[in-house]
């Protein structure tokens, strides 16, 4: 799955890079959590961007808060599934980030928290989709979860799924739509791993409260008495 991801650029550079206008302001994320109010790039807006919230409530739920369990849906199934399957097909959008985190454990209580990102740390989008709903007070939000597939070489050492990264050549014909199904699920495979790395990171990224640059610093492997070094 994927719990927790980071978008640690600045607006001119999510504009810049995905060629789309943010009206609203923004400032760097480093550790975005379900159920928080985020930029994403949908279908029906793909030249601006708009800020939905991660976990999605189907459109037939009404009058429900924001869904914090359905914040991601297998890409093997989502044209199956009843829930999924209608958003599949008119409801897609581009999630932009810059790195996610998957937790490997060690021993029985231990978990260590890796950041995986593209080479330079580059902006990506994962495949999303979204949904609106009416909440108790008759207004429309909406909400999108990431769609995830079985994992590269890379993130199998830390986890049996990954995010479904799409190619920058791609994101065009995932927000299209027009585009084929057949042509979609092509598009839901695991991102190369030579285009990837992975690097440990502090336990500050476990608590959702700690939204600051530290949270992506590098750090030591943890040593044998449980503590972390940063580097930088």
């Amino acid at each position: 799955m994927c719990g927790r991801y980071s978008l640690a650029k600045t607006k001119i550079d999510l504009e810049n890079r995905f060629a789309a206008e943010m009206l609203e302001p923004f400032e760097p994320r480093y550790n975005i959590a379900p159920s928080q109010l985020v930029p994403v790039i949908t279908s029906d807006s793909p030249k601006g961007f708009s800020h939905f919230y991660w976990g999605l409530t189907p459109a037939f739920a009404k009058n429900k808060p924001v869904a914090t369990k359905l914040i991601n849906a297998r890409a093997e199934t989502i044209t199956e599934k009843v829930t999924f399957k209608s958003a599949f097909k008119k409801n897609r959008c581009l999630v932009p980030a810059d790195g996610f985190y998957e937790w490997k454990k060690i021993g029985k209580k231990t978990k260590v928290p890796y950041r995986f990102v593209r080479h330079g740390e580059e902006l990506f989008a994962f495949a999303g989709i979204w949904e609106e709903y009416e909440t108790e007070k008759g207004d429309i939000a909406h909400t999108f979860l990431i769609l995830t597939t079985a994992p590269n070489q890379l993130t199998s050492e830390i986890h049996d799924r990954m995010p479904v990264i799409l190619k920058k050549e791609q994101e065009s014909k995932w927000l299209d739509l027009e585009t084929p199904e057949e042509t979609l699920l092509e598009m839901l495979q695991p991102y190369p791993d030579s285009e990837m790395m992975k690097y440990t990171v502090s336990p500050m990224v476990n608590q959702v409260a700690n939204d600051t640059p530290y949270v992506i610093r590098k750090t030591l492997p943890m040593d044998q008495f449980g503590n972390y070094t940063l580097f930088g």
